[in-house]
């Protein structure tokens, strides 16, 4: 089992004094170590009749769809405000260093299709409680969130209540 940790490395200040962002280009460039990481997301979800991956922007986007991939589902995106072409639901939210805003297609899901929630990093939980929510609005069966790493300390579980998390790596 190759350890993953180390292919993530810290950027200190990034985006701003006081944050040190987990990179994972440094994984995500490297086939096995890449490989070995989709392959252990993935895993807990195979054979689970998940329909949809909901990869959220932008590092989301890459492990979804490589999850997604893997486990037979398709992919939504989860984007930004003004990326989408068609008709949206959004939703703001909090995140450790400002506010944003989501938005995911008002087609993208159909009611009582499950849905497995993917992004590189949980942090305070904000974009993935977000993520949640629109998936829950939309009549999604939310089966639980997949992430390559979580911050512990910030306690984005919290936000999460019941939602079923699995994180390969906690700082």
């Amino acid at each position: 089992m190759i350890d993953l940790a180390s292919f993530i490395r810290d950027i200190p200040d990034f985006p701003k004094p006081g944050i040190v962002f987990k990179d994972i280009t440094t994984l995500l460039r490297e086939p096995e170590p890449f490989r070995e990481a989709i392959d252990r997301l993935a895993e807990p979800y195979a054979g689970k009749g998940i329909d949809l991956v909901l990869g959220i922007e932008s590092r989301g986007f890459i492990i979804g769809a490589a999850v997604a991939y893997r486990i037979h589902a398709g992919l939504v995106p989860v984007r930004k405000p003004g990326k989408l072409p068609a008709r949206t639901l959004g939703e703001a939210y909090d995140l450790e260093y400002g506010k944003d805003r989501l938005e995911v297609h008002a087609d993208a899901i159909t009611k009582d299709q499950s849905v497995l929630i993917v992004d590189d990093v949980l942090a305070t939980g904000g974009t993935a409680r977000t993520a949640w929510n629109l998936s829950r609005q939309l009549g999604a069966h939310v089966v639980g969130m997949a992430v390559l790493l979580e911050l512990g300390f910030l306690n984005g579980r919290d936000k999460l209540g019941s939602l079923d998390v699995f994180s390969l790596l906690k700082y």
